[in-house]
């Protein structure tokens, strides 16, 4: 079962555990699926925009690491953190590198992301994947 619409982010933080829990997760989905607009809608209505999953993935990251750059920009412009690094200590530009998206290392470098960022660096995940061509 879905969550309601974005105008219940409110009611659903303030229902039942199980209802945020719920939100959470299909917030992580959309973000995975690059669904921009619900996210940004349900980001506008007051969900965290540098919600994480349990580990340490922010929508951003999770939206990086699927090549959708359409929802990494619109997640930067509502000021995710570009920088974020998850658990494992990786950023949201060095999964991006290691993909190979292109596109989503653009956006993420015009919000300011920082290549040294996280271990491995972004810069050290495109000298070891032959991807260097993705940074300036």
């Amino acid at each position: 079962m879905r969550p309601e619409p974005p105008e219940a982010v409110g009611e659903a933080a303030e229902g039942t555990v199980d209802q945020a829990v719920e939100l959470a997760h299909a917030l992580f989905d959309l973000a995975r699926a690059g669904d921009t607009d619900r996210l940004a809608a349900y980001v506008d209505a007051g969900a965290p925009v540098d919600l994480t999953d349990p580990q340490g993935n922010t929508l951003l990251m999770l939206g990086a690491y699927h090549g959708h750059a359409s929802t990494v920009r619109a997640l930067a412009e509502r000021g995710a953190d570009v920088d974020r690094l998850n658990d494992r200590g990786q950023s949201p530009l060095a999964g991006a590198v290691f993909k190979g998206e292109g596109e989503v290392v653009a956006v993420l470098l015009e919000h300011g992301a920082d290549p040294d960022a996280g271990r491995p660096t972004a810069r050290e995940t495109a000298q070891l994947f032959g991807r260097g061509d993705l940074l300036p």
